[in-house]
């Protein structure tokens, strides 16, 4: 039986055919402030994770304020410039798949940003 995860296809690597998985990091974004406020970004949010079916690993969630430790053990409180305000972790072939997904993510529309990773498999 042939697996594309365990025999290369000719040309390509193991690595080059796998699905890569993304860290979506949030950034900002304006907190609901009415119910019906929060009803209506939960459905946005529940739209966005539901449209990408099962390329959705972990839908993430919100996350308090942060703090950083710096390489001398200093502690910097409150995230610095550019907060952390969530993250998730998704399935795509390639970087622009992952941006492409991000695109849509209703965090953009709250006026927050997203930065994109590959999450390397070790």
């Amino acid at each position: 039986m042939y697996s594309p995860y365990l025999y290369p296809k000719p040309g390509k690597t193991r690595q080059e055919r796998a699905i890569a998985k993304y860290l979506f990091v949030y950034h900002g974004g304006k907190n609901p402030e009415t119910e019906a406020e929060v009803a209506e970004v939960l459905d946005a949010w529940g739209s966005w994770l539901g449209s990408m079916g099962a390329a959705v690993i972990d839908g993430g969630n919100p996350v308090g304020m942060s703090s950083t430790i710096n390489p001398d053990g200093s502690v910097t409180d409150n995230g610095g410039s550019n907060p952390v305000s969530g993250y998730g972790l998704f399935e795509a072939p390639d970087l622009d798949d992952a941006i492409a997904k991000g695109r849509a993510c209703p965090i953009l529309a709250a006026g927050g940003s997203i930065e994109v990773a590959k999450a390397i498999d070790m």
